[in-house]
């Protein structure tokens, strides 16, 4: 059954026949959750997700907190700018040219710095929160030169987008949800990794059974990560396949338990409300659980994600979102937009196909590569 559920290795020859009744070792698919366990586990600490350790210039992040794995390291500010690089040509490029073309600060100026912002797919109620801000800056700080005013820039932007650090506090269930093709279940092969990286125990429920290679594919990520898949036939109840790998995580002590599910239109009102029995299925049996739910978007969609936003959200509450493929468009204007618009974070970004390219957002390091 390949690398899932292996069974003896049994020896033709006789002579050998005595070795090969020592079974391998036991893998990770789990067809039925397991047994309760007659004594009481033991309580799981509390989680301290943060980077390696920092420089002593730096201070250490508080317990709990997720920090940018790669922040602190050489190179890691130029692995996300030569991942925005399509979105910092369309950005810098518009802002640059209204730059370049005024010599003072006048209403001219602001109503082309307006445009090129809305262009860049920071969406028109953003923009006009940005140039607001902007406006009170340059009249505050008597700015005059239109050149004065990027840094200013690149701070409005960072404070639009960023949000309280990531805090897991304890064992957690993170569920992914999105429509179809946007990398759910790419991402969270990716998430996994990320949260070996910072020293947690994984489990992966491949609750997706609506398409039978979701559950191999996740298989595979499994695989890569040498982490227990739980997953069940094509068809299976996807509410059953939550609840017993919650059961299986419990059991198991898992630290992060990354649940799959199937690509839904966020029009459709029955794959909604399947979507809802889920959600209900871990507020019921996951209620020791620390709870996530990020929606992951393909950020080459623009300003449709923010209807994805808003109407999963109407379902499932959410926590945290993640951009994939943002290398591989102009459109990354909408990272601006999103948290603006929803209320609701971005979390990780998509910067190349690499199983270490979805890094932690972190706003600065953004606002920095896209306006230069």
């Amino acid at each position: 059954m390949g690398w899932f559920g292996r069974g003896k290795n049994k020896d033709k020859k006789k002579d050998k026949a005595k070795a090969a009744q020592t079974p391998a070792p036991e893998q990770s698919e789990v067809k039925e959750a397991p047994a309760a366990e007659p004594a009481q586990a033991a309580a799981v600490p509390e989680l301290e997700l943060q980077a390696a350790e920092p420089p002593v210039s730096e201070k250490a992040p508080e317990p709990g907190t997720l920090e940018p794995a790669k922040e602190k390291k050489p190179g890691f500010f130029q692995k996300i700018r030569d991942g925005l690089n399509k979105t910092r040509q369309s950005i810098s490029e518009k802002v640059n040219s209204v730059i370049q073309s005024f010599t003072k600060i006048d209403e001219d100026f602001f109503e082309e710095l307006e445009e090129a912002l809305i262009l860049s797919d920071i969406g028109v109620p953003t923009t006009q929160k940005i140039i607001s801000d902007l406006r009170e800056y340059v009249k505050k700080n008597k700015v005059s030169d239109p050149e004065d005013i990027k840094g200013a820039l690149r701070e409005i932007l960072s404070e639009s987008m960023s949000a309280d650090p990531l805090k897991l506090p304890g064992p957690t269930v993170l569920l992914i949800v999105g429509v179809n093709g946007v990398g759910k279940t790419t991402a969270i092969g990716k998430l996994a990794h990320y949260f070996q990286q910072q020293g947690k125990s994984v489990m992966l429920s491949a609750a997706d059974t609506f398409r039978a290679a979701a559950a191999e594919q996740l298989g595979i990520w499994g695989e890569r990560n040498g982490v227990r898949v739980i997953r069940y036939a094509e068809g299976a109840d996807p509410a059953a396949v939550v609840y017993d790998s919650i059961d299986a995580a419990k059991h198991a002590g898992t630290d992060v338990l990354l649940i799959d599910t199937a690509g839904r239109l966020h029009n459709k009102k029955n794959l909604m409300n399947e979507l809802d029995k889920i959600n209900r299925v871990i507020d019921k049996e996951g209620g020791e659980f620390h709870r996530e739910t990020w929606l992951v978007i393909d950020a080459t969609t623009g300003q449709n994600a923010i209807s994805q936003a808003e109407i999963f959200n109407q379902t499932v509450p959410l926590t945290g979102i993640v951009l994939t493929k943002l290398d591989g468009t102009a459109k990354g204007g909408i990272v601006c937009a999103v948290k603006e618009m929803t209320g609701v974070p971005v979390r990780f970004i998509g910067v190349g196909e690499g199983i270490d390219d979805l890094q932690p957002f972190d706003a600065e390091s953004f606002a920095a590569a896209v306006i230069e």
